[in-house]
Parts: structure tokens; sequence; C-alpha cells
């Protein structure tokens, strides 16, 4: 068997091919690019007729590719960066280059395709990670432009609160949209254009996010609403979750997906002492979005709020025991998402015991 490291990049793929004994027999280097893919494909397949890949980047610059092989039938494996990186620490020639990353990768395949998460191709769970980060970044461009309103209607009029509607309302935008200054003073004027000005993009990127967000929901029900049945997690959310968990079987175990999200403890145990620290790596987004539910939880839940006392009775801060509640709810995340993978007859039990 041979296996394939790929180090991908925006335009460039690098490819190292190692045999069954993880000897380096070829190198490749060609663009990312449809043309460049197949080129890959057919160079592995004239050396071996059987072929496994890593990829490392395969949900960034090496999606294109990674699909492109999952489509044709192929093994892959995603490859975390740091996996690498720790590879290149332990190889006898030190440094770093896009050959020497690629060997690193086949290496890591070639020692442990076991436990690495194998990629599937794109369903319904691309398309909500899709609209859920691009929502994400429309909300962040809507506070942003609220705050811009803001800093010009105090240099207009300090008192604007007191005359016009909330800038979070659909009545104060449209206040906004039509906002006149009775100065006469050309950096009055101008100030006022721009209101009106910003008002209108709010309008449209407001308008942009309720759309996205109704997408999102449609598509969460669909077939991903057994998180929503978790405390903390509506439609809305779920559908965030299930673009995190990914297609078909990405994490094989809770720990796995706790690890990702940077819920996960790091042990720092030593001699006779066992302790733990802060996972601060991990996905920081998904890791803030199980915060968020933590929160909700806590302020909702009477079993979330037992927990937390009993965990703050024990020694812990109130900051450890939402840490400690985070990982308990990647384990409920993770009991519902087996049954998002089950079959349809299942779910329709599900719905029914739900109901």
């Amino acid at each position: 068997m041979l296996t394939v490291g790929v180090d991908a990049h925006k335009r460039v793929n690098m490819a190292v091919a190692i045999d069954a004994a993880g000897r380096e027999v070829a190198r490749w280097r060609g663009p990312n690019s449809v043309e460049g893919w197949q080129q890959l494909a057919a160079w592995a397949a004239a050396r071996d007729a059987e072929v496994r890949w890593g990829i490392e980047g395969a949900w960034d610059d090496g999606r294109g590719l990674a699909q492109r092989l999952v489509e044709a039938g192929a093994t892959v494996y995603e490859v975390n960066a740091r996996w690498t990186a720790a590879g290149r620490r332990r190889a006898r020639t030190p440094g770093k280059s896009d050959g020497l990353d690629a060997r690193a990768v086949a290496l890591v395949v070639w020692r442990e395709a076991g436990t690495l998460p194998p990629v599937a191709a794109d369903d319904e769970t691309g398309v909500l990670d899709l609209l859920v980060a691009e929502r994400d970044g429309v909300v962040i461009e809507t506070t942003r432009l609220r705050n811009q309103l803001h800093q010009l209607l105090l240099q207009l009029d300090p008192d604007y609160r007191m005359r016009i509607p909330s800038r979070t309302t659909q009545q104060g935008l449209r206040a906004l949209v039509a906002y006149a200054t009775g100065g006469a003073r050309p950096l009055q004027a101008q100030r006022a254009a721009a209101v009106r000005r910003l008002a209108l993009r709010l309008q449209l990127l407001v308008g942009q996010a309720r759309e996205l967000a109704a997408q999102i929901r449609a598509l969460a029900a669909t077939r991903y609403a057994p998180l929503a049945t978790i405390c903390g997690v509506d439609l809305l959310t779920a559908g965030a979750l299930a673009g995190l968990l990914g297609q078909g079987r990405r994490f094989a175990s809770d720990a796995q997906l706790a690890a990702y999200a940077g819920v996960a403890p790091l042990e720092a145990s030593s001699a006779e002492r066992v302790r733990h620290r802060l996972n601060r790596g991990g996905n920081r987004q998904r890791n803030a979005l199980l915060y968020r539910i933590a929160l909700t939880q806590a302020r909702c839940s009477p079993a979330a709020r037992a927990y937390l006392a009993r965990r703050v009775s024990e020694g812990k801060t109130k900051r450890k025991a939402l840490r400690a509640r985070k990982r308990f709810i990647v384990r409920a995340v993770w009991r519902r998402w087996q049954d998002c993978l089950a079959t349809p007859a299942a779910l329709a039990a599900l719905a029914a015991l739900a109901a």
C-alpha cells in the first residue's frame, strides 16, 4: 500500500509518497486546481493500485482535493498541522519546507491511520457550516456598523437616544435612514449623510442575517433536531453544532470532539501530584459556542445549577465549574449526534418520543 501525504496551500500542493515500510519513494509538486488534482491522483495511481491519503488542511486549502479524492472512492484522512509540526521536531533533519511537511503528513497516516478522522463526502453539514460562518461574519459587521453609527450620532446630538428608537429595531433603522439634522454647517450635514448611508447598509445586513438564520433553522430541523433537545440549544445553535461535527463520523468519540473544541483539559502531572491545566488550543469559536450553551443552562436549567453548585462546594471557582460543565455538554451533544446519524426509522421514533 502507498501512503501519500499532501501539504496543501492556496495555489500549490506538495505530495510525498512512502511505501509500506515508511520509506519515501516519490515526490510531486503541482497546482492546487482541478487539473492539478487530476494529475496528482494519476501520479499516485501509477505507483500503486492501493493508495491512502493524508491531507493537512483537508477542511481549508486542501478541501477541494480531499473531496475530489473521496468522490473517486479513495481513503482520505485529515491531519492536524500540530501533528506534522511534532513530526518535524522528531525528524533527524531539522527545518521546515513543503517537502518536509508533506513527508510528516504521510508518516502520521502511516503510523496512526486507525485513529485519524476520515474525510467524508460533503453533505448538509457542509452547507450548515458555510451558512453559519457567513451569518457570523454578517453579525460581526452589523455590530461594527451600529458602533460607528453611535459615534456619529453622539457627535451630531449627544441626546439622540431620547428621540431615536434603538438601533437594533426596524423602527430605529427606518428613523436613521431618514435622519436629518438642523445644523447648517457642512461637517454636520456630511455626518448626517453618513448616518443615512450607514443605516442603509445596516438594514441590508440585518435582512441578510435574518434570511441566513431562517435557512439554518430550516436545514437543522430536517435532520439535526435531536440536538435542539439539549437545554440551551435551539435550532440555530443546532445548525452550528452540526457544522462543527461535520460530515459522517468525523469524530470517533466525545473525547476527540472535546479536544477539537479545546474543552478537554490537558494533563500536567508530575511525580505523585496529579493535576490538569486549561486547554487554550482547539477551535476557539466552537469553544465559545459551548460556553454560551453553558451560560444558558446555568440560567435556565435546575440540573445545571445544581451541578455548578456542587462543583463550587467541592472547592472549584465558578469559572472552573463552567469549564467542567462544557465537558459535560460535549458528552450530551455527542449522544444526540448519534441520534442524528441514526436511520430514518430511529429518527421518527425519537421525534414521536419527544412529542
